[in-house]
């Protein structure tokens, strides 16, 4: 393997062995000062014994959203030895290798340990306080020539849910909109599409609940990859008699294990669940009282999928007809029924129509709100699930309020600070409403002048990034181009963030190092809407800060500290972090139900995990009887047990039964009702079929409870979303009621421009000539504040005639996100230590390719990456397969040069993402990076 490739080469590594440390109080009083004395390898001894003084600390993996269960030994202050958590409810005992190296990743020899600034081309070491004092300077001057709009806040889903509201909050105090997180290129599409169909965007069940499962059903993931310990709750439902089906372009290791696997176009998910659907209907195998009962919209549905024979499916998607029919059979016939998604159907332009449409086979076949059934969206980092409902996002508050006015003035209440005072800290009233730029568009308020009128008459001139690999978004190439041109950037990280190599620019760049999430406290979401509590492993090392000092300390140089804590604790400066925000979150966030979670529950359920069924996730005894672990959104008060699957009308509320919410109003714009049938209803429901949600007007006749003179008081123009006493909800509990109503879902989404799902083809679509058939969108203005193209590039030119292969990309097990940590820890980087690209064999002998050659590919962009070939029959003759995971270089030329010494990664690759595709979803600005077309030649 060349040095280019592999970072610093296998000579340079030196695999210290993390879980073994001796002279531990020598060690603890070495930390920050000389490494070498902190890590040497482990005795024989050492290995064995465990150590007399030790402490054990229950924590959380901070790598995917499954939430897996580590036990911290822990030595005077230092993590000497992991061990996986045999009794944790949801990982059972289980680790992947990644988190099994989770000590590695917090005491890696990478790690920065002071910040650093680049002057004059060079990095050089600098003080805290003069690092935040230059930054605190120019993010002033800025705001004062060009407006609070000039900043573009970026978060990442490494930060615990206190942090991230924090960080969401920050950006508030600071006056734009511009801040977003990873949400937004993974599962925005779900969080947009599922809430716009259900009431609310999240995985419905939770992982064990599969075991009730008849059939699951995979599409567009790849569990055993992404979520090694969510596949084995898959396959112990296999081993019960559950079939699996796997739907992917590339054959995946997940699709090993599948009774059944479809490869299908890419791009084509719509057309093929619309052909089920068509084959459902046309065979009498949907769940009639279902759709009467609670599914609004189904005949335009039925309209829609009249089209897609099974015939036209094939010749849409490259599905045989009579497999579309088999499999169609096989799920529709199972009940319950599963299905579960990944990236794989978000990252389109057409990704919010996937993730609506799949929500509506279920419902078509009665699958929703029953245990092993559900659509079990499988999310990406370990708390991007938590950044999303803590609204880092550029289109909403904290828990999807939104940017009304209505959203503001709940908020200004709970941050106790005036409208009129928070409002002038925008440039203009009408900007506090406005979207602001997303990860995915922020480049273009950079490069592209014809977007600043969309900012407030200003172009980006600054960049915060916390936590978060922004050298991996779709088009490197536009990133690389922004940063160069900005006037500051700033990383938060506890490594050094490869965008800050990729730049070349010569000053006012910094890294203020970040401590990990193990040397922090808070909670974190799982993918499964369970909130579970992370306790600090140690304290940070070297001079590493958690984020929300940094934030702090950033907020007091810019003069809105007090008013920024002013809801913590006393309100006077005393709290305590994280416990006085995570009851901040809990009064704010009342629309997904949080108002039931409170540190001292979490905790509890962290000291008791052993006390869940692992099928059930149901406390079984001693404190946290009766309650699901992680109380799973929605927790409607303190004596609310969680809700484990969403929808389900069959349960009580205080049991966690649920119906739809009434999101869109009780009628259509068309005048039909939107409320469930009338013998639709939650067992023990004083109210017989479906109402409208809870408000200060309803709330007597609905539960038939009335209200004191003074609760009416403390009510008067609240609903249950904004009512901070929780008396509303309280009150609708009381008579067995949800209090958000309960309504239908609806396959109509009236606000977007495909009212209904359809089939479109990718902007770079292999299939040239089903264009004409099935065009992309009209080009969008102002989308997320930037003017995207999709019609106009969708017609520029028949691209499949310089880029004649299909690009598929995805992840590595053994590596996770851009790779930054995990091409920093020791023995993952052995796993798994170079980029590579899978290529069919008689396509890879078409063009000369030998298996092991090196190979340039390229992109519609114009962008081009060095990579090495293997020859693979996961993919079919017209595509290729490209890991996500990489970074470090860059068209060819290594990075490592450019990162201060010490730093480096133990391996390095180019990103596949420097050739993606310039195309975004049409509602949420998702990156169509599971759709593209590249050309490929040897180097």
């Amino acid at each position: 393997m060349s040095e280019a490739l592999s970072g610093r080469g296998n000579d340079r590594r030196k695999f210290l062995k993390m879980s073994a440390l001796a002279g531990v109080a020598g060690v603890s009083q070495a930390v920050g000062s000389d490494q070498s004395k902190v890590l040497r390898p482990a005795t024989k001894q050492e290995l064995i014994e465990k150590y007399p003084v030790s402490k054990k600390v229950k924590t959380i993996c901070t790598y995917c959203s499954v939430g897996c269960g580590i036990i911290a030994e822990v030595v005077d202050g230092v993590w000497v030895r992991q061990e996986v958590a045999q009794d944790h409810p949801i990982s059972q005992g289980g680790h992947c290798c990644k988190g099994a190296d989770m000590i590695d990743k917090a005491r890696s020899e990478t790690r920065l340990r002071y910040p650093i600034e680049k002057v004059g081309g060079k990095w050089r070491k600098t003080s805290w306080d003069s690092a935040m004092d230059k930054i605190a300077k120019q993010l002033q001057d800025l705001t004062q020539k060009y407006g609070p709009d000039s900043v573009m806040f970026i978060g990442g889903s490494k930060c615990s849910i206190e942090q991230s509201y924090y960080f969401r909050k920050f950006a508030a105090f600071f006056g734009t909109n511009n801040l977003d997180t990873i949400a937004r290129i993974c599962h925005a599409p779900t969080v947009a599409g599922v809430s716009n169909t259900l009431g609310y965007g999240g995985m419905t069940n939770h992982l064990a609940d599969m075991m009730h499962s008849k059939a699951i059903f995979i599409i567009g993931g790849n569990p055993a990859v992404n979520h090694p310990v969510g596949m084995v709750h898959i396959l112990r439902a296999k081993e019960a008699g559950a079939k699996i089906i796997v739907v992917d372009p590339h054959f995946s290791r997940t699709a090993t294990k599948a009774d059944h696997y479809v490869r299908l176009r890419n791009g084509t998910d719509v057309a093929f669940m619309y052909g089920m659907i068509r084959h459902i209907v046309k065979n009498g195998l949907e769940d009639k009282e279902f759709i009467r009962q609670r599914l609004f919209g189904y005949e335009e549905i039925l309209k829609e999928c009249e089209q897609y024979t099974p015939e036209v499916v094939e010749e849409v998607t490259g599905v045989p007809a009579q497999q579309l029919i088999e499999i169609t059979e096989i799920f529709a016939k199972a009940k319950p029924a599963s299905l579960i998604w990944g990236m794989g159907l978000t990252q389109h332009t057409t990704g919010t129509s996937n993730t609506r449409l799949a929500p509506i086979l279920q419902m078509i076949l009665g699958n929703i709100g029953k245990r092993g059934g559900g659509t079990n969206v499988l999310r990406g980092h370990d708390n991007v699930q938590g950044a999303s409902d803590m609204g880092n996002l550029a289109d909403s508050l904290p828990g999807y309020y939104g940017l009304d006015k209505n959203a503001w003035n709940h908020f200004c209440g709970i941050w106790k600070v005036d409208f009129e005072a928070m409002q002038k800290r925008f440039k203009t009233p009408d900007m506090m409403h406005k979207k602001g730029f997303s990860v995915s568009t922020w480049r273009y308020g950079v490069t592209e002048e014809e977007n600043i009128p969309h900012n407030a008459g200003t172009k980006l001139r600054a960049l915060i990034v916390v936590g978060s690999g922004i050298s991996t978004i779709a088009r490197v190439d536009t990133t690389k181009d922004a940063l160069d041109k900005m006037d500051l950037v700033v990383f938060f990280d506890p490594y050094f963030n490869d965008a800050a190599a990729l730049t070349n620019r010569k000053d006012n760049l910094y890294i203020l190092p970040a401590a990990t999430q193990m040397e922090t406290s808070g909670s974190v979401a799982a993918t499964n809407r369970s909130y579970q509590w992370r306790s600090m492993v140690m304290k940070p090392l070297f001079e590493c800060r958690p984020d929300e000092e940094i934030l702090f300390d950033l907020a007091k140089r810019l003069g809105f500290y007090e008013e920024y804590t002013r809801s913590l604790g006393d309100g006077k400066g005393n709290f305590v972090w994280p416990d006085d925000a995570t009851r901040e979150v809990a009064k704010a966030i009342r629309t997904v139900g949080f108002q039931g979670r409170t540190p001292e529950r979490l905790k509890a359920h962290a000291e008791n995990w052993h006390m869940f069924d692992k099928f059930t996730l149901r406390g079984k005894g001693g404190p946290v009887k009766g309650e699901y672990y992680g109380l799973p959104w929605p927790c409607w008060s303190e004596k609310h047990p969680g809700t484990p699957n969403l929808w389900d009308d069959s349960i009580p509320v205080m049991d966690g039964g649920l119906g739809f919410r009434v999101r869109w109003g009780d009628v259509s714009p068309t005048g039909e009702s939107l409320l469930a049938s009338q013998d639709s209803s939650l067992p023990g429901s004083k109210f017989k079929g479906g109402h409208s949600m809870i408000t200060d007007k309803n709330v007597e006749a609905i539960t038939g409870i009335a209200l004191t003179e003074e609760e009416k008081a403390k009510v008067a123009g609240k609903t249950w979303a904004t009512d901070t006493t929780n008396i509303l909800v309280e009150k609708a509990l009381a008579a067995g009621l949800s209090p958000m109503g309960n309504g239908r879902a609806r396959a109509i989404v009236w606000e977007w421009t495909d009212q209904i799902p359809k089939h479109r083809e990718p902007i770079y679509t292999i299939r040239h000539d089903l264009i004409s058939q099935y065009p992309t969108f009209k080009d969008k203005p102002n989308h997320f504040r930037a003017n995207i193209r999709y019609e106009s590039r969708q017609k520029e030119k028949d691209w499949t005639k310089e880029f004649p292969l299909n690009m598929l990309s995805g992840r590595l097990v053994a590596q996770f996100g851009t790779g930054t940590e995990t091409r920093s820890a020791h023995y993952l980087a052995e796993v798994q230590p170079e980029m590579f690209v899978e290529i069919h064999p008689e396509t890879a002998t078409d063009l000369g390719v030998k298996h092991g050659d090196m190979v340039w590919v390229h992109g519609t962009n114009g962008a081009k990456i060095l990579v090495k070939a293997r020859h693979s029959y996961k993919v079919n003759k017209t595509s290729v397969f490209l890991p996500q995971n990489f970074g470090g270089m860059y068209q060819g030329e290594s990075l490592v040069p450019y990162h201060i010494a010490g730093t480096e990664p133990y391996v390095i690759g180019e990103s596949c993402n420097t050739i993606t595709s310039d195309a975004y979803d049409i509602n949420t600005s998702t990156p169509e990076t599971k759709c593209g077309l590249c050309r490929i030649e040897k180097a």
